[in-house]
């Protein structure tokens, strides 16, 4: 039986709905800045891209995974 991380556990509470429907921005931002992960940003780029399309969180979005593929080198 696989166990599952406290990150992976966060991100199952922190859907991109969670993160990226708050009721402002600085909110947004800050659940952005704690994806970990470029399979998370990916749902949220989707979510976004079906459902608000902003392009202000998008631009938002593509910066953190610029950093995440930075960490991974």
């Amino acid at each position: 039986m696989e166990q599952s991380t406290i990150s992976d556990r966060s991100d199952d509470e922190f859907p991109p709905k969670k993160r990226l429907e708050a009721p402002n921005t600085r909110l947004i931002k800050a659940g952005i800045a704690t994806i970990s992960d470029m399979e998370t940003l990916r749902e949220c780029v989707a979510y976004e891209n079906t459902h608000q399309n902003r392009t202000q969180i998008l631009r938002h979005l593509k910066w953190k995974a610029e950093e995440l593929r930075e960490e991974e080198k």
